[in-house]
């Protein structure tokens, strides 16, 4: 552990201006505050704070985040408040502090909502200074190192988890690269101890054997170079164990079949001597077509820059290069703490991004599944480049789509997106984008996300606005459902109500607000009976709530029809009245009836658009959903009662799907209208027999 002399020498070392007396102050506070507190490796707590403050000085920080590594759990596990800290060491500090501490409160949550909502704060801290991130990240380096001290298996395991899917991938996007590869290993061992074990055994046995040949490739490659006129330096290394696991489970090969496990690292004096480099290293060894990848002309989103490679060299053996020069190296291994990026106040702009995209994402997520899900995309690496018509670069996950490359672009864009031009071409929304494409998004105001989308899309910011927009626009529609039945509620009560009667309903029934109500009426989560007696208490004492379905005939019109010209409803969308329609007329053929947001639409059929509507006294038809029950006795009972209570007949019920513990069915009701299948739709979620239920 570092003293306290020795901490505030490494400090003045490359800042001689730093406030001495404010780092020895932070340094006696934490272990004053600490006290007696151990950790479970049995050293004093105050070791760790300790340990994170030298870490920062590696990294050359400065003196305010020195302080706030050192100060960083005094609030969290000491009597310590955020007050104090700002009365002894500033508001910046305390500001700081306050950005790396959990929560206090969600010690009580449930794990994933407690991990959630620690993420959550520390994004947006972290949005308002990137220190807050490089504090965290050593922070959570340094127990990492020490986890094994812990006693109990499954916490280290979840520790080690929340590590490898949250902390490990925001070091990678900020260019930390030391920092991602010791947090993997660390965290690896403790998730698959049987493959560490195996690779490192077979790391150690490549090392016995091989008779010093990592060093012997690096000279031949030295001598080569040299031989050219370059002065460089080549260094090599097998690749570390997580690494190797990493690709031997994306390709389903043994370790055996792994044959790039060495890489070299080349550092040339400029960018120029790079590709001078690489055209003398690919004219005498043999390179590998596709493998070649330029970070040069293309930088990552996190900053990364160097020239990637793999040749074979002798006896065929595959080997990994990577050529830069000297600053782009420390930039790759320390990221935006190399630059010191957070003080001069100028983030790449790839940085500021994807931290605009991360607290878009907390703000549209709707509970901590979501969050978590949605943040591990947008953080995860293996990347695509596509292009807006006039040149801007967007960095993508692989396999995303247009509608992934909208919503990078702009939220709003996303959102209103209709179709997409790839390479001038016009292709289905679900296309999946290629390195280099030019993508032209088209679009119309009018326009909203579609859930079909989440389908296909794979970002988290993508996922987490399209499924905001749907929870926004099913809110909407169940809320004015259960104002058309509140008024038919309140017609039968037998007295006139007014505002009043409405408040003091919303009051008594302890509903945050009339929208609410409305919505409980309409996803039926309220009956009729409840909300009579909210509003006139005692009214339903004699009164019979039952209610008594009309029986009426199917009666279907549609316009925006030529007159005599015949139609049908499209058995791949089923729309029902309500719907937003069009109309798709090929030649020869009568017209077929889909809603807007049906697939089919979407695969280029070479057919006439009719723009249509339904008549006023349209009503009737098939709506068609699929409905996963949870797979226990009663469940099927359940669900027909449910259809009952809601006045809908069925006309057709499949078991498509039965896993246990799940049973899948698709089931075509016949329901008045969109309205009325909604409800039914309300219903069936609201239901403890039923897991999930979506619209076919």
């Amino acid at each position: 552990m570092l003293r306290q002399y020795e901490l505030v020498e490494r400090v003045k070392a490359y800042d001689p201006d730093a406030d001495e007396a404010m780092l020895n102050r932070a340094y006696v506070y934490t272990v004053q505050k600490h006290g007696s507190q151990k950790r479970a490796s049995g050293d004093p707590y105050f070791s760790h704070p300790v340990e994170v403050a030298g870490l920062m000085t590696d990294l050359k920080l400065d003196q305010e985040t020195i302080a706030t590594a050192l100060l960083h759990d005094t609030v969290e596990d000491t009597l310590a408040t955020i007050d104090d800290i700002e009365e002894n060491f500033g508001p910046e500090v305390a500001r700081l502090v306050d950005g790396v501490t959990k929560l206090s409160k969600i010690d009580a949550m449930p794990e994933d909502d407690r991990a959630a909502e620690n993420l959550r704060k520390f994004l947006l801290a972290m949005s308002e200074d990137i220190r807050v991130l490089l504090v965290k990240l050593a922070d959570r380096l340094h127990n990492m190192r020490t986890l094994h001290f812990i006693k109990s298996p499954e916490k280290r395991q979840r520790i080690a988890r929340e590590t490898m899917d949250i902390y490990a991938p925001l070091a990678e996007r900020v260019g930390m690269y030391e920092y991602m590869r010791e947090m993997q290993m660390l965290a690896f061992e403790q998730l698959e101890p049987e493959a560490f074990n195996l690779i490192t055994d077979r790391l150690a046995d490549i090392r016995k054997q091989d008779g010093g040949q990592v060093d012997a490739i690096a000279f031949a490659m030295k001598q080569a170079l040299a031989g050219a006129g370059l002065a460089v330096e080549v260094s090599g290394r097998e690749k570390h164990p997580f690494s190797i696991w990493r690709k031997m489970a994306e390709r389903h090969v043994s370790f055996e079949q792994i044959t790039d496990i060495m890489a070299f690292r080349v550092i040339c004096e400029d960018e120029a001597d790079c590709y001078r480099a690489m055209g003398i290293l690919h004219t005498t060894w043999q390179f590998i077509p596709g493998k070649f990848k330029d970070y040069l002309s293309t930088p990552k989103n996190n900053g990364y820059k160097s020239l990637h490679t793999s040749l074979i060299y002798e006896n065929s053996m595959r080997v990994e290069v990577q050529i830069r020069t000297r600053d782009m190296h420390r930039t790759n291994e320390f990221g935006l703490a190399a630059h010191w990026a957070y003080k001069q106040g100028d983030r790449p702009d790839g940085q500021v991004g994807w931290l605009r995209d991360l607290i878009e994402i907390v703000d549209a997520s709707h509970d901590s599944e979501e969050l978590l899900e949605h943040t591990r995309m947008a953080i995860y690496q293996d990347r695509i480049f596509a292009f807006t018509p006039k040149g801007a670069l967007f960095q993508l996950p692989k396999g995303s789509s247009p509608v992934d490359f909208a919503f990078a672009v702009h939220t709003d864009l996303g959102a209103q997106t209709v179709g997409a031009k790839i390479n001038g071409r016009h292709m289905p929304l679900r296309t999946p984008l290629s390195n280099g494409d030019v993508v032209e998004i088209i679009k119309a105001k009018k326009a909203e996300p579609q859930l079909a989308w989440l389908g296909f899309v794979v970002t988290g910011k993508a996922r987490a606005a399209i499924r905001r927009s749907v929870r926004l626009k099913e809110r909407a529609e169940v809320a004015e459902l259960g104002r058309k039945l509140f008024d038919d509620i309140a017609v039968r009560l037998p007295a006139r109500i007014g505002k009043k009667a409405t408040k003091d309903a919303v009051k008594r029934l302890e509903m945050a607000d009339e929208e609410a109500l409305m919505y409980a009426i309409g996803a039926a989560k309220i009956d009729d009976r409840e909300v009579m007696e909210a509003l006139v208490p005692g009214c339903t004492a004699a009164f019979d709530t039952q209610e008594d379905w009309p029986t009426q005939e199917k009666t279907i019109s549609i316009r925006g029809l030529t007159a005599g010209v015949g139609f049908a409803l499209a058995k791949c969308c089923h729309p029902v009245p309500g719907d937003r329609i069009v109309g798709l007329r090929k030649s020869g053929e009568g017209v077929e009836v889909h809603t807007i947001d049906c697939i089919e639409l979407a695969t280029g059929i070479d057919t006439d658009w009719l723009d249509l509507s339904w008549g006023k006294r349209s009503h009737g038809a098939t709506g068609r959903m699929r409905v996963t029950l949870y797979d226990r006795p009663g469940t099927l009972a359940e669900m027909a009662v449910l259809f009952a209570q809601n006045h809908a007949n069925v006309m057709t019920l499949e078991q498509v799907q039965h896993d246990k513990p799940f049973q899948m069915y698709e089931v075509g009701l016949d329901v008045k209208d969109l309205a009325h299948l909604t409800r039914i739709l309300s219903a069936l979620r609201a239901s403890d027999a039923v897991a999930q239920a979506e619209r076919i």
